[in-house]
């Protein structure tokens, strides 16, 4: 017998060939070399057999692909290796499959969101062993499940909710569909004898100056395998010398065993922008006569609960870690890419680089995606990023019944136990938009009756939680009313998007109204939000072909995904700039407009701590090149809205906002230091003359607010088209305008730019010699990998900005100050 189990890859050597459906003539039967993990999108890439998806208006022209059916193939060579028992394992498969070695059917899959094991020792023989990989084409398995399932309310036409694969790969309104399959995440022969870990879940618990470190196993024994078992627990980490790792272990009873690893002292892990991220390895081992199975995790010690105990005002969602409040600075995330195997740790490294960059903490995983991957969180742990992980539930009812039941039980277990011991992972939500949607959408009377989800968020996975993680939070759905329940027929409770309790979603403002009504609410917490805006100009011309271009030609409509979507962006620029005739200025005036409105609500909700606990914004990330929610584009540029983000969640900020028919400076302190000085409020003309100002002491605490009144003398412009008010300490500043851009005396564009080749790029340096509102460099028509530092900066005639271009050398300053590139707002309002 063989001691330690041993894993090999199997990611060599397969191919797939369409099997059945509507194939294009000559692609019938015909092997292709295939990627695992990979799918199949990725593989007729590969192999030149069809055009780049995202390009153009190839979408419609590749649907064909979701309605075939696909075999996977590949040969492996295997000689007895001493081992008692050997596995198939299959991390991911997408989606409904039959899996068959040397003939012998080893099970039916239907869940691409976890992982399956097959026992394989009467299958395998020496020498060559075909594995093959059955998937029924997905469009027509939801189509037909519907039927048996019965049909459930969803926003869109395929019932995404009958089949357990990632709703977006249906399409959204910001995405393509794609309707994929493959095996997507990693294949391997596991061997081992006597005992292997079937199950590790490990968490760290501070307390005072120490902690814990609890360790529960569950093994999987071989037949007839009795040997006396122990799971050995050690730690290794920040203050622990490498000559006394301390360890423990515990004898397994049955097929489990709990260790209990105390430490006298353990540092605290703390989110971005609250302190350090130290992190300890926990090794654990399987032990019988030898070694017989090892892992390991990564965990932190902290804290974390949410705080919703009732207040005067109604029901707070304040995020408590290390007995210390936080304020959310959040984004949504979907998957990165509509092929989410493209996605490796290096992309997720770029894009939550770019989060911490905009002064983000948390990040929520959207339930219309997948279940992000380990490379994912182990990041989020390393940089202090704060988890939420939406379950798989995106704004549809989905049936109680089997044979999904079990598969989203199977699934919410393997998640459950596979996340639990990250430290960034904050909170598990029940799903997107259902518990609303089953009050506010007409769902009831269409369910007539029918199963909704119910079970599932309020009963099946907080007895999961309290099972297998009871240290992670929990609520049943976003948005969420503390308090709210489920009676069997009705839920109990305040509505869940009440905005007095819990969190909040707040689509209105894009949806049907102008998004100066952000203002109108003051939610607990907000967990949605946001406007949309084209990608960069380099994203956009490099992904459509369309000739002219403009916001309604071919290409442009095919990324345009959101219901009357172009409409909205009209509707929603027209109180603040008129539509530019020509299509790069539309693009400017969009981007912008995007930019303001959600800089707008990030300063109005963080002017309302802590009485507002957090802002998550829809989005942070596109999954390909369309005009969307998102501040980081699909080809992975920032946005100017990006921008908006970094500055609405700086450490320090000051805004000037509406209070009681006046107005207010608010200054928000997100440091550990007190912030204390003098504020200079100016009332100023277009020209930059100063027409009234008044200084006033100000103090705000470390994690703080403060308010200061502005006189009523200075809230009173003479000519609210020509002046401006301004508050400012230091180097914050916010401003307040009177009017409307496209009402107001805003000058012609008056700026002057230099450029100076330093190390790290190009430092350019724009001067205005006129009042110049958000001014903005679109460097990536110079230079598609430039980055700018910085944007949306609004000058005083005679000021400069110094903003940092990276990611391509040297640039020229002519190319660099041609009005293409260097935008303001002037640019929109001047004719």
């Amino acid at each position: 017998m063989t001691a330690g189990l041993a894993r090999r890859d199997l990611h060599d050597g397969w191919s797939v060939t369409a099997a059945g459906g509507p194939a294009p003539e000559g692609l019938s039967g015909v092997a292709i070399p295939a990627a695992v993990p990979g799918c199949v999108h990725t593989d007729l890439r590969a192999a030149g057999l069809i055009p780049d998806p995202y390009r153009g208006t190839n979408e419609g022209l590749l649907a064909w692909i979701g309605l075939v059916d696909w075999t996977y193939r590949t040969t492996f060579t295997w000689t007895p290796d001493g081992h008692d028992r050997h596995d198939l394992v299959f991390d991911g498969v997408d989606t409904v499959a039959q899996i068959l070695l040397n003939g012998r059917l080893l099970g039916d899959v239907a869940n691409q969101h976890r992982s399956y094991r097959f026992p394989v020792d009467a299958a395998l023989r020496e020498g060559d062993n075909d594995l093959v990989v059955r998937l029924r084409a997905p469009v027509p398995y939801a189509n037909a499940q519907s039927l048996v399932l019965g049909a459930r309310p969803r926003p869109y036409p395929l019932p995404y909710e009958a089949i357990r694969k990632s709703a977006c790969n249906f399409g959204w309104d910001w995405g393509i569909a794609t309707f994929t399959s493959g095996l997507w995440r990693p294949v391997r022969l596991e061997s081992w004898s006597g005992a292997r870990l079937a199950e590790v879940r490990v968490t760290a618990t501070p307390a005072g100056d120490g902690g814990t470190v609890a360790v529960d196993v569950r093994v999987e024994r071989a037949p007839d395998a009795d040997e006396r078992l122990s799971a050995v627990v050690s730690v290794n980490g920040p203050d622990i010398g490498a000559d006394a790792v301390p360890s423990s272990d515990a004898e397994v009873i049955g097929d489990v065993a709990r260790v209990l690893l105390p430490l006298d002292e353990v540092q605290r892990w703390w989110p971005a922008g609250h302190g350090d991220q130290p992190r300890y390895v926990v090794d654990v081992r399987l032990v019988g006569d030898v070694t017989r199975d090892a892992t390991h995790r990564v965990v932190g010690f902290r804290t974390v609960r949410w705080d919703t105990t009732p207040d005067a005002a109604g029901t707070p969602f304040t995020l408590v870690v290390n007995d210390r409040p936080v304020f959310v600075k959040g984004v949504n995330w979907i998957p990165d890419d509509a092929l989410p195997v493209r996605v490796d740790r290096a992309r997720y490294e770029r894009r939550l680089r770019q989060a911490v960059e905009g002064n983000l903490n948390l990040i929520r995983v959207w339930g219309g995606g997948i279940y992000e991957s380990d490379d994912f969180f182990d990041l989020c742990d390393e940089l202090g990023l704060l988890t939420w992980q939406d379950f798989l539930f995106a704004c549809a009812a989905y049936p109680e019944e089997e044979p999904l039941r079990s598969e989203i039980e199977a699934e919410a277990r393997e998640n459950i136990v596979r996340l639990a011991s990250h430290p960034c992972l904050v909170l598990l939500t029940g799903n997107n938009e259902n518990l609303w949607g089953f009050e506010d959408w007409g769902w009831r009377r269409r369910l007539d009756g029918a199963t909704w989800g119910a079970h599932y968020y309020y009963e099946m996975f907080p007895a999961l939680i309290d099972e297998l993680a009871p240290h992670v939070p929990y609520a049943p759905g976003s948005p969420f009313s503390p308090g709210g329940g489920w009676d069997g027929t009705a839920q109990t409770g305040p509505h869940p998007n009440d905005e007095a309790h819990g969190t909040m979603h707040l689509w209105e403002q894009w949806n049907r109204r102008d998004w100066p009504t952000y203002r109108d609410h003051r939610p607990r917490f907000v967990a949605e939000f946001g406007w949309q805006g084209p990608p960069t100009w380099t994203t956009l011309t490099d992904a459509l072909d369309d000739d002219p271009l403009t916001p309604e030609s071919p290409g442009m409509i095919v990324h345009q995904k959101a219901m009357e979507g172009n409409v909205k962006l009209t509707d929603g620029l027209l109180a603040h700039f008129r539509v530019p005739g020509d299509m790069e200025t539309w693009h400017w005036a969009m981007q912008l407009n995007q930019a303001l409105a959600v800089r707008t609500a990030l300063e109005h909700f963080r002017s309302w701590a802590p009485h507002t606990m957090g802002a998550v914004v829809w989005q942070l990330n596109d999954c390909w090149p369309v005009t969307s929610w998102a501040a980081i584009d699909g080809e992975g540029r920032a946005k100017p809205l990006f921008h908006a983000l970094r500055a609405a969640f700086a450490p320090r900020v000051v805004t000037i906002q509406p209070r009681d028919g006046a107005l207010a400076a608010v200054l928000g302190n997100d440091t550990d230091r007190e912030w204390a000085g003098t504020l200079r409020l100016r009332r100023l003309h277009v020209d930059g003359t100063t027409q009234d100002e008044v200084e006033q002491p100000f103090r705000v605490g470390a994690r703080g607010t403060a308010t200061v009144a502005v006189p009523a003398s200075l809230a009173a412009p003479a000519d609210a088209a020509a002046e401006l008010l301004m508050a400012e300490t230091g180097a914050e500043r916010g401003f307040w305008f009177f009017a409307e851009p496209r009402d107001s005396a805003l000058p012609a564009p008056a700026l002057r730019l230099t450029a100076a080749a330093v190390d790290d790029g190009t430092l350019v340096t724009v001067t205005a010699d006129a009042l110049a509102r958000d001014v903005t460099l679109l460097v990536d028509k110079v230079d598609p990998g430039a980055d700018a530092a910085d944007g949306l900066v609004t000058l005083l005639p005679g000021e400069s900005v110094e903003i940092l271009v990276t990611g391509a050398g040297t640039l020229d300053a002519t190319a660099l100050a041609d009005p293409r590139v260097l935008r303001s707002a002037n640019q929109l309002v001047v004719r």
